[in-house]
């Protein structure tokens, strides 16, 4: 009988949790223009505060995530100012001196630090990967279980709410081979005159998916009377159509409709998805890390709803390459993500916050390679574009 025997395998400094030790935890306010206006229900946005974070190792590796939201606290409780206010103040005080690879004490400790608050965790927690995955020489897929897609599929939204300019945007879009899923955003205008819109983009895009967000602008008789209008235009997904809080009519709603209805604000929290997909208020569920509050509760979330039998797509509020990146290494461990992402963000960004790291072919966007999120941060950019200096914790 052959007997093997045990090899003490030597220390790589790499792997060394003191060299892992969070040494700083540091904000950056930035603000990014966008090529276009950006209508929703609620909201008009011309450009993106993004709160920036920097982790610096004790080795001296580092990392960045982002905090994002849509003008200010409309679409959620949280805005930049109040993400940034909470990182400097609660989150970095109870990580500082850490190891950084302890992913999941770390996001213990931030939630009993804070309560929600969930796109400040998000953003600190995709830096910890970013500088963890940089520090072994891997990429944070691979932290998360590995990566089992390459790419996905990448929807554009139309949310000018000038028809004639979104059919022209699509078209450029369908010619240059960036885009051929299209969402629009509606619920700003009456119901019969986003239904016209509709009506007019369809007949223009004929060979193009079609997906509608109402962004909880309809209320429950409007969508009884409006959505066999969007199933007979052929639209292919219908987003929170009402007011995120109740998820007792969306139920109604969408055992009413025939196109799919996906919940987003609707489900942050596991628990929350867990309800709706019990419940089935809504058969489809967008993923975010602003909601989830970190990658790997993310992958949580993910497995929640599918165990419900929702379907997955992979959601975005507006994000750099920074907050892409992150989702993508999520996004590309999970076994499927049924309607791929509309991590379109760095492209409406008149510049995006990244140097390097993201690329866009063949109407998909590829997953970055490289070690931690596999992009390069443009510093230099980011700094010019800031209001103020990097302010933060330190040991």
């Amino acid at each position: 009988m052959n007997v093997v025997k045990a090899v003490k395998v030597p220390d790589r400094p790499s792997l060394n949790e003191k060299a892992l030790r969070i040494a700083r935890v540091e904000t950056l306010s930035v603000n990014a223009p966008t090529i276009r206006a950006h209508k929703l229900s609620n909201t008009e946005i011309h450009h993106k505060t993004i709160i920036v974070v920097r982790v610096i190792l004790a080795n001296g590796a580092v990392g960045y995530g982002e905090g994002s939201t849509l003008g200010g606290p409309r679409w959620a409780e949280e805005s930049p100012e109040s993400i940034r206010a909470c990182i400097d103040t609660y989150l970095a005080p109870v990580l500082i001196g850490r190891p950084a690879n302890r992913f999941e004490a770390l996001a213990l400790a931030m939630s009993k630090a804070a309560t929600r608050n969930t796109a400040a965790k998000a953003a600190v927690e995709s830096a910890l990967y970013d500088a963890v995955g940089k520090s072994l020489g891997l990429p944070a897929a691979q932290l998360l279980g590995g990566r089992i897609h390459d790419g996905f599929e990448v929807i554009w939204a139309l949310a000018s709410g000038d028809v004639d300019q979104e059919i022209e945007e699509a078209r450029g879009k369908l010619a240059a081979r960036e885009h051929r899923r299209f969402k629009v955003k509606i619920g700003l205008a009456e119901p019969h005159a986003d239904v016209s819109r509709l009506t007019r983009l369809v007949e223009a895009l004929p060979d193009c998916q079609i997906i509608v967000d109402i962004n909880q602008g309809w209320t429950v008789a409007q969508c009884n009377r409006w959505i066999p209008a969007l199933e007979e235009l052929g639209i292919a997904l219908i987003e929170q159509p009402i007011v995120a809080r109740d998820r007792q009519n969306l139920v109604r709603v969408t055992a009413r409709s025939r196109v799919p209805v996906m919940i987003d604000e609707g489900a942050f929290a596991t628990s929350e998805v867990a309800a709706a997909g019990c419940r089935g208020a809504g058969t489809v569920l967008s993923l975010k890390l602003v909601k989830s509050g970190g990658l790997m509760e993310m992958k949580r979330a993910a497995g929640v709803g599918a165990a419900h039998g929702m379907e997955l797509y992979g959601g975005c509020l507006l994000e750099s390459g920074i907050g892409a990146a992150a989702h993508l290494a999520v996004f590309s461990t999970l076994p499927v993500l049924h309607w791929g992402t509309e991590h379109f963000g760095p492209k409406i960004l008149s510049r995006d916050l990244i140097a390097s790291g993201l690329t866009f072919r063949d109407f998909r966007i590829e997953c970055p390679i490289g070690p931690g999120l596999g992009v390069e941060v443009d510093e230099r950019y980011i700094l010019s574009m800031a209001d103020g200096a990097w302010r933060g914790s330190a040991i």
